[in-house]
């Protein structure tokens, strides 16, 4: 070594080359005299660097390790498992012969289970085994583990329906899972048309539904979709297969309004737009469907219309209330839509006459007619007289003779 050759002792040149510099550079004064040394020492400079470099890699290549390895203890894992099953859950990378000690949500694990080494087995687990399980190493109970124990079951053949309501640009695909899994399930979706895979558009405002446009209108070919259904446990796919003109369904017409027409006690005038998801009236009309009943009875009346958006219904039953509802559907394919939103209305009824007393109408024939009387208008009727003075009128003339006759 370079060193050897200066008046720096041999012994220092058994130290790290750290500690070989550090003497160095405490007597500079020395070595200054000596350039075979320190020229040896420039050069030992950058390797002494290198070497420091490596070192601190290894160091916290080390720490980082270790940080890992206890943040896995603390961050906890998730663990799925099948309903009914025996579960078996290992604290961390322990060995077989570790003792160790488990608790779940921060309490004792009381329900059904075994202990072997590090493990914690349960038996027959169902939704009541959710939680957050922990193992802690005996003797000093540091924590090694934590898990967290998911109960679900693998997913079954989802059910899944296509219906196109904004023809003919496009149609859509919804699916639901018939029985819950309990567990993150999510689906893949597949759709193919004339051996070309077409693109699916998730649906924004529905977590299980997604958009597909049309290749093209009025296509012989079939349309395949299938829905495949994962979760942690398994998966499970539907296929369906359909024409297009099949899946034409429009949504419900929309705005009904039912007015009474005045004077007319078995008339009332329905009106309603066509849906606003139809994306083309004038190309692809639709013809609509009206029917109503009164609230008293329960069998429909039906009227199918063309291409109208009102009706006048002519046959109501004067003074009843009616409940009204009007589908759609193209005037070539695909079926009829939902019902529309129910109105009610009744006809035209004719405002009665107030009931008034003999007093009042007395009262309102005084109060009506003209300030000057006429020779019709009625006289005051004198006022009634009784018995006793009719009876003394007729026989005061007889008495009267009576008694002059004794005079």
């Amino acid at each position: 070594m370079g060193c050897l050759l200066g008046s720096i002792p041999a012994s220092l040149c058994n130290t790290t080359a750290m500690t070989c510099v550090a003497y160095a550079c405490s007597h500079t004064s020395r070595h200054l005299k000596y350039p075979v040394c320190t020229k040896t020492i420039n050069q030992l400079i950058p390797k002494m660097a290198n070497l420091v470099t490596s070192l601190c890699c290894v160091v916290l290549a080390a720490v980082v390790v270790a940080y890992a390895q206890r943040r896995s203890q603390l961050v906890a894992r998730n663990q799925y498992e099948r309903m009914g099953s025996d579960v078996t859950m290992q604290c961390g990378s322990l060995d077989n012969d570790a003792s160790v000690s488990w608790k779940v949500n921060g309490t004792d694990v009381k329900a059904q289970h075994r202990l072997e080494g590090p493990r914690l087995i349960l038996t027959e687990v169902d939704l009541g085994h959710n939680g957050l399980y922990s193992c802690f190493q005996n003797p000093h109970g540091e924590r090694r583990d934590t898990i967290y124990l998911h109960i679900g079951i693998p997913p079954r053949e989802p059910a899944v329906t296509c219906r196109s309501n904004t023809y003919p640009k496009g149609f859509y695909c919804s699916w639901h899972q018939l029985h819950p899994t309990y567990i993150p399930t999510t689906f893949e979706v597949d759709v193919q048309h004339n051996q070309r895979s077409l693109e699916v558009q998730k649906d924004p405002d529905h977590k299980n539904r997604c958009r597909v446009h049309f290749p093209e209108v009025f296509s012989s070919f079939p349309y395949t979709v299938n829905v495949t259904a994962v979760n942690a446990l398994g998966k499970a796919s539907t296929t369906i297969s359909f024409d297009e003109s099949s899946i034409v369904k429009p949504d419900p017409p929309e705005r009904v309004t039912a007015t009474p027409i005045r004077f007319n006690a078995r008339r009332l005038e329905v009106s309603w737009q066509s849906p606003a998801t139809w994306p083309d009236i004038d190309n692809f009309p639709l013809k609509y469907f009206l029917r109503y009943r009164p609230l008293i009875r329960d069998q429909w009346q039906h009227v199918e219309l063309s291409d109208s958006t009102s009706h006048t219904i002519t046959d109501a039953y004067a003074g009843k209330e009616y409940i009204i509802q009007v589908a759609a559907k193209d005037t070539e394919i695909g079926t009829w839509s939902d019902w529309s939103v129910a109105v009610h209305a009744t006809p035209w009824i004719e405002d009665p006459l107030p009931i008034t007393s003999t007093t009042e109408v007395d009262f309102a024939t005084e109060t009506k007619t003209s300030p000057i009387p006429s020779s019709n208008a009625p006289q005051k009727a004198e006022p009634p007289v009784g018995r006793a003075a009719r009876l003394l009128t007729f026989f005061s003339p007889l008495l009267l003779g009576m008694l002059l006759l004794f005079m």
